[in-house]
């Protein structure tokens, strides 16, 4: 018989330990060291501050008592409790003594006597004499203290916040299956220890088991325990780190967090700390073992409750059901949850009730198992049909009485049927339960499906239609049929197909049937705008003709769409080069290259569409603006990657107004400055044409200078040369005053931060044209010499030494500004130039 073993932890004169102080008073033979450490760690006490110099007995009996459960593996084997009570003073009378008495067993439920350690609750086992030797003998199972569930029972009953318990028994199947701990607060132990009594009764017996707990700890920040006991006098101070470790139901201030609350647990609380136990011996016939979480335990008990007959919810009847399926332990036991089930809910859907017949069935009770298909069969039927929720796809009938049964009911409600979507959902009955239908009942039934599907809109019902399609291949053609059939006995019906789902009649379908299929393709290119093109061609071919007319291409793109530069590139690769097109289509392609192109991408597919426009067959089919206008766009693309000097590209831009169309403008706007950046620079000619340019992009232009010249990039001969021209730019050249203090900011830079080498070198390329400003760079580079240490600050602005021609209104702002934002954009024809460039060392 397995015993417990007794430690005896105090303050006292004689011990263990051999000196006076806190040690072990005495302990049972065979205690080993880890086990007393552990007890040494959880006897520690500390009371409240109201209560710390107590030393008469009426006094001591208020201290809080601190029951302590500690298991050390899962189901609670190996475990130790003992009781904690603060004694006053010490033999050298100082306060704050308090006597442990643990009680150690390696099979604590077995020495027990299955008692749960809560129950050891006042138990008269306990002690708080010190032993006058330091050897106690083990003990034999003790006797419980006053705490059962009837005393349990009735404090719930009495107490204010009762309800709570849910919520409670909640965060401790938390705290045990997740992780943290709950803190319970009430005004003294005796209350504490009947809320973990509540809790430890409902708590299935392995949780139960396994759950440590303490009734009373001033300071429940520094335990882990799962279950924490204090009174409101307690420090409930918590590490920002842990705080979110505990849980906190304070039952004396009524203050309580949210807790998410499951079926279980809600089912637990329902039948109440005085029945529970009942139903716990009745849980272990259903259990599997190795149950841990909420959801885990739920469906046994409810089983082992139905059968004790108590009233499940819904949800707990459900879930029920849904663990039936892989309830195989069970046995014939299976069959009795499932026939529980069904006769105390009525209310069960035909999915539910199905499973309840699978688990019938496997049980061993076919009488059960037929009852219940007997009431399914026809309200599978019939809810399929009508896509009731819970309807239920249909199964093979295996057995010829029954499909026969089944075939009859189904021609019935074929009759019957009258919306598209109950003849679709009838058919796929018919097809997946393989009733024995004649081939003139599928037909007659699939081509009424088909004109009720051409005279309504099928897009609610578009997924159950394809599935019809896939499995009944007699579908197709009377679908077939009756758009043939329409499309021919009344006019003005070509858009039959329009609201009608493309994708349910395939071009194989109606290869045979060209008048079909052009409406077909047609209503797909509706559906699918990337397919138009191909769409387009397919039906060229099936007209038998190489060149679309306006009333195709206004049909397939609409007046208000127009062909993409990507759309009309392919369109011109697969038209014949050598062969004249409809006039419809040069229209078009002016269209397309007329839209207004803002990103370099757009420029990019109008300049590919260009150049195969340009291709002597295809040149034929623009009007002759179109394709002078396509000629102007490739020779300045041309000339982008061509040109070996800045002026010259620019003087190349000189379009005339007529010829000024979306690419050019864009070549301009994207292009232009990026790649006169990456080309020399006539100063004397690029200074006299920038004025040419237009704001924005003069703007842009001296912007790039000054991040390039700011940029860290090394100073080449290209850079110096732009720099250069920028610099020397007179202020009548300039427009606004942004430009001003670009031009500014870009003369000042070389002088403080360039190397004196290239500050040398700039100085004789913008002494030409403008000395004063030579001069500067030259005193400053001397100046930089005689003290490499010093950077000059100054800046030029306008003036007569840096601009005899004109000079700067008195106030003229001398400050350079910051960096503009500006990025050149990295053109493909930009890269190809960039590379070219610096193969040629420029």
């Amino acid at each position: 018989m397995k015993h417990f073993q007794q430690l005896y932890y105090t303050s006292c004169e004689h011990g263990l330990s051999g000196f006076s102080g806190f040690q072990f008073n005495a302990v049972s033979p065979g205690v080993t060291a880890g086990t007393r450490q552990a007890v040494e760690a959880l006897a520690g006490y500390e009371p409240p501050r109201s209560l710390a110099e107590s030393d008469t007995p009426e006094l001591l009996e208020r201290c809080p008592v601190n029951l302590c459960y500690r298991p050390y593996d899962r189901d609670g084997r190996r475990a130790t409790a003992l009781c904690v009570r603060y004694v006053g003073r010490d033999s050298a009378r100082r306060f704050g003594n308090y006597f442990a008495h643990a009680l150690h067993s390696e099979d604590f439920r077995e020495a027990a006597g299955g008692m749960l350690g809560i129950e050891l609750w006042n138990s008269p086992v306990w002690t708080r004499t010190v032993a006058p030797a330091t050897e106690i003998p083990a003990l034999a199972a003790p006797a419980p203290g006053p705490l059962d569930v009837r005393a349990v029972a009735e404090f719930l009953r009495g107490h204010p916040h009762a309800a709570r318990l849910p919520e409670l028994l909640a965060a401790v199947f938390a705290a045990l299956t997740e992780h943290g701990s709950v803190v319970v607060v009430d005004r003294d132990t005796e209350r504490i220890a009947r809320w973990f009594a509540a809790v430890s009764y409902l708590l299935p017996p392995p949780l139960a088991r396994g759950l440590s707990f303490a009734t009373y700890v001033f300071r429940p920040g520094r335990s882990r325990l799962h279950l924490i006991g204090t009174v409101p006098e307690a420090q409930l101070a918590f590490g920002t780190d842990d705080e979110a470790a505990y849980t906190v139901f304070d039952f004396s201030r009524g203050v309580f967090p949210e807790v998410p609350v499951s079926d279980l647990v809600r089912l637990l609380t329902r039948i109440g700390v005085e029945s529970v136990r009942l139903v716990w011996s009745w849980t272990a016939d259903y259990t599997r073992g190795g149950e841990e979480t909420p959801d885990d335990w739920h469906a046994p008990v409810a089983a082992a409750a139905c059968a004790g007959g108590i009233t499940l919810t819904r949800a707990d009847a459900h879930a029920v059901i849904d663990w039936l399926a892989g309830a195989d332990h069970l046995g014939a036991l299976g069959a009795t949850v499932a026939d529980d089930i069904h006769r105390k809910h009525r209310d069960l859907d035909d999915g539910r009730l199905a499973m309840l017949s699978s688990a019938a069935k496997a049980g061993g009770d076919i009488g059960v198992h037929r009852e219940i298909e007997g009431k399914l069969h026809a309200a599978r039927m019939r809810a399929y049909i009508r896509a009731a929720g819970n309807a239920a796809p249909p199964v093979p009938i295996d057995d010829p009485t029954t499909r026969e049964r089944a075939t009859a009911l189904w021609e019935r409600l074929a009759a019957e049927a009258r919306t598209p979507r109950e003849r679709t959902r009838l058919l796929l009955w018919a097809v997946g339960a393989r009733l024995s239908l004649t081939r003139e009942a599928v037909e007659r039934a699939t081509l009424g499906l088909a004109h009720a599907l051409l005279a309504s809109s099928t897009d609610d019902l578009l997924d159950e239609v394809s599935e019809l399609l896939r499995v009944l291949p007699a579908m197709r053609e009377s679908l077939a049929a009756a758009v043939e059939e329409v499309l021919k006995g009344r006019s003005g019906q070509e858009q039959v197909l329009s609201h009608f789902p493309a994708n349910l009649l395939r071009e194989a379908d109606l290869a045979d049937r060209p008048l079909v299929l052009e409406h077909h393709l047609r209503a797909r290119a509706e559906r699918m705008r990337s397919d138009t093109v191909p769409i387009m061609f397919k039906i060229l071919k099936i007209r038998g003709r190489t060149s679309p007319d306006e009333e195709l291409v206004s049909a397939l793109w609409h007046p208000s769409r127009t062909w993409s530069h990507e759309e009309a590139a392919w369109i011109a690769r697969l038209l014949p080069a050598a062969e004249p097109v409809d006039e419809a289509v040069g229209a078009w392609f002016r269209r397309a290259l007329g839209q207004d192109i803002q990103e370099e991408e757009s420029l990019e597919a109008c300049l590919r569409l260009c150049g195969l426009l340009a291709d002597p067959g295809r040149f034929a089919w623009l009007p002759a603006d179109v394709g002078e206008r396509v000629r102007v766009a490739l020779d300045l693309n041309r000339v982008l990657r061509e040109a070996v000097e800045a002026t010259d590209l620019l003087a190349a831009f000189e379009v005339p107004p007529k010829l000024r169309w979306s690419a050019t403008l864009a070549l301009t706007s994207l292009c232009l400055v990026p790649a006169m950046l990456w080309l020399p620079a006539d100063i004397a000619r690029l200074r006299g044409r920038l004025r040419e340019l237009s704001d924005r992009d003069l703007d842009r232009y001296l912007s790039d200078v000054y991040r390039r010249v700011t940029g860290g990039e090394g100073i080449g001969d290209v850079l110096l040369s732009h720099v250069a021209t920028a610099a020397t730019l007179s202020r009548r050249s300039l427009r606004t005053h942004a430009q001003l203090e670009l031009v500014t900011a870009i003369r000042s830079h070389p002088a403080a931060h360039w190397r004196l080498a290239d500050l040398a070198r700039l100085e004789a390329a913008v002494r030409p044209h403008q000395p004063g400003l030579a001069d500067h760079y030259a005193e400053d580079a001397e100046a930089r010499r005689s003290s490499p240490q010093r950077r000059p600050r100054r800046v030029w602005p306008f003036g007569r030494h840096t601009e005899p021609a004109a000079a700067d209104p008195p106030g003229a702002r001398a400050s350079a500004p910051s960096a503009p934002d500006a990025a050149s954009p990295d053109t493909s024809r930009k890269k190809s130039s960039d590379k070219s460039r610096k193969e040629k060392g420029q």
